[in-house]
């Protein structure tokens, strides 16, 4: 069965700071991996683990004044506890820089900002 969160219980914080009106958070977390290979064989024996990539996006009503005060040199941490009664889980992004922020306005609609950023690293803990 999956687990399920609820984006009206949940909560997320710019360095221990509630960020109000957020539409979404998304997030990536990559590892490169080379495959290793005996010689004289086809098959892989092991794989080695290289650099990793997180990368997140956070989207706003409007915009938001603690991370429109950020400069792209400040380093910062994340952090979104994402709920559904009783299930609950930490998603914590450490040692993190701004890399783009972006502002939308349609014309029936609200002004939307994405705040784009990459991390050191990512931790999930489950509660």
């Amino acid at each position: 069965m999956p687990t399920l969160f609820a984006a009206n219980e949940s909560s997320v914080m710019l360095n221990g700071t509630s960020v109000e009106g957020v539409r979404s958070i998304e997030y990536r977390h990559q590892n490169t991996r080379q495959n290793i290979y005996a010689l004289g064989s086809a098959e892989r024996i092991g794989i080695a683990s290289g650099p990793q990539v997180v990368e997140g996006r956070l989207r706003v009503v409007s915009t938001n004044a603690a991370f429109n005060a950020l400069t792209t040199d400040a380093s910062f941490q994340i952090t979104a506890t994402l709920k559904q009664g009783e299930t609950q889980m930490t998603v914590t992004f450490d040692d993190c820089f701004l890399l783009e922020k972006e502002f939308a306005m349609a014309a029936n609609g609200h002004g939307e900002a994405v705040y784009r950023f990459t991390a050191t690293r990512v931790r999930e803990e489950a509660a």
